[in-house]
């Protein structure tokens, strides 16, 4: 899955959704992925610009995060996802991934 793949994923799930009042950027040693949850529905773009929450990962592990094959509290606990910023954030994102 490429980097672009996984952006149209993350926008045809984010139109279904509404907002949750914060930005999230996704940073990958192949891109960044942001969503805008201050609005409704949530924008995602491959904007690399600042955001309340940062979750830094390789990107085959947000592949495999974005593609159900990775739980994101068990990136966290072995280290595979960093998260940079509001933690509280981060645990929102399992409503906008799933």
């Amino acid at each position: 899955m490429t980097l672009q793949e996984i952006t149209e994923k993350m926008k045809e799930g984010a139109s279904k959704k509404t907002a949750f009042g914060n930005s999230v950027k996704f940073a990958t040693d192949q891109g960044v992925v942001h969503i805008d949850g201050n609005q409704t529905p949530p924008a995602v773009t491959n904007d690399d610009t600042a955001a309340d929450c940062t979750i830094k990962m390789d990107f085959s592990d947000f592949a495999d995060l974005i593609g159900g094959k990775l739980d994101g509290m068990t990136a966290f606990m072995t280290g595979k996802l960093k998260i940079e910023g509001d933690m509280g954030v981060a645990m929102k994102l399992q409503s906008i991934l799933r």
